[in-house]
């Protein structure tokens, strides 16, 4: 039996086991009424909803069929955890921040692109450094926008689609970035050099969330990274190499990296925590999560994880036994 339209839908039911198992932290307390009016998302393509499409190229079909009914930005066939928590939240999808057509920030925009990492130099130009610079140009001219029309006693007609000042400090700071620092590290230096890499790479993120609790940020929620060594294309590359693959196939040294990143990510969360006397912050184990999904995917429906959907994976296995 061909697998391959089985496997179109397997990094939505990831993001959906995820986005269902995890509530929205208030205070340290899971809940669905947090009262958040606002949510701010930082990140990849794990939680990209149309930033690389409008940026740097629209995405194509299939991405966006079975629940959107046609493309929608994101780069994958649903929803991304990000929509889950919206949805939790009570809130609309968030708008891609670049996304200037039909858009609404009333509850918040997200700036997160697909390939962007942490620090500069990786797949994409848009950086996390560069969103949160997006984030303070985007606070600051909505807000001064926001004071104009009401000084002058306007109608807030036009004020509808952009946030309440007093929103800010309540809303929600999300981040899901991280792995395009260690995937293009390993695709251009060797395993020690990248992770030798790891406390650079989380210096970087500190300096973020530290700018954004400057701004008035209070509450913040960081996704750790994923197992990167069970991706298909990290399978592909390096199946060949013996004793590479753990017992689900997965490539053994990118998830040992990719653990030590969590490691070291969830102890900064804690110094962030420690420093930033007036935050709440909420870590989300994402990797134990979709690790435990592959672990189970026969048992689950699905016939092979580790291959790519619509043909991808056959073309790239090709090239790489004509390499």
């Amino acid at each position: 039996m061909d697998s391959r339209p089985v496997i179109w839908v397997f990094g939505l039911v990831i993001l959906g086991f995820v986005g269902g198992q995890v509530g929205v932290a208030c205070g340290g307390v899971a809940s669905t009424s947090c009262g958040f009016q606002a949510v701010y998302n930082f990140g990849d393509s794990n939680s990209d909803t149309g930033g690389v499409s409008v940026a740097l190229g629209a995405v194509p079909p299939p991405n966006g069929i079975t629940f959107f009914g046609k493309p929608s930005g994101r780069v994958c066939d649903g929803r991304l955890i990000i929509d889950f928590i919206a949805e939790n939240l009570g809130l609309p999808y968030l708008s891609a921040y670049l996304d200037s057509i039909g858009t609404s920030f009333r509850h918040g925009a997200n700036f997160a692109v697909s390939g962007s990492s942490i620090r500069p130099g990786g797949y994409s130009p848009i950086h996390l450094d560069l969103q949160i610079g997006q984030f303070s140009q985007f606070k600051s001219r909505t807000t001064a926008l926001y004071n104009q029309v009401g000084s002058n006693g306007k109608s807030t007609t036009c004020t509808s689609s952009i946030p309440r000042p007093e929103d800010f400090p309540k809303a929600l700071y999300s981040f899901d970035i991280g792995q395009n620092d260690l995937s293009f590290g390993f695709q251009n230096s060797p395993e020690e050099q990248v992770r030798a890499s790891i406390p650079d790479i989380l210096d970087q993120f500190s300096k973020a969330v530290q700018k954004l609790y400057d701004e008035g940020a209070r509450v913040f929620w960081v996704h750790n990274t994923g197992p990167l060594g069970c991706l298909p294309y990290s399978v592909i590359n390096d199946q060949s190499k013996p004793g590479n693959l753990d017992a689900n196939g997965c490539v053994k040294p990118f998830n040992e990296v990719a653990m030590e990143f969590n490691r070291q990510l969830k102890y900064r969360v804690s110094q962030l925590k420690a420093q930033l006397l007036h935050s709440t912050f909420t870590y989300v184990d994402v990797y134990s999560a979709k690790y435990s999904l592959i672990s189970n995917a026969k048992s689950l429906g699905f016939e092979d994880p580790m291959q790519f959907c619509c043909g991808s994976y056959y073309v790239l296995k090709d090239h790489h036994h004509l390499s």
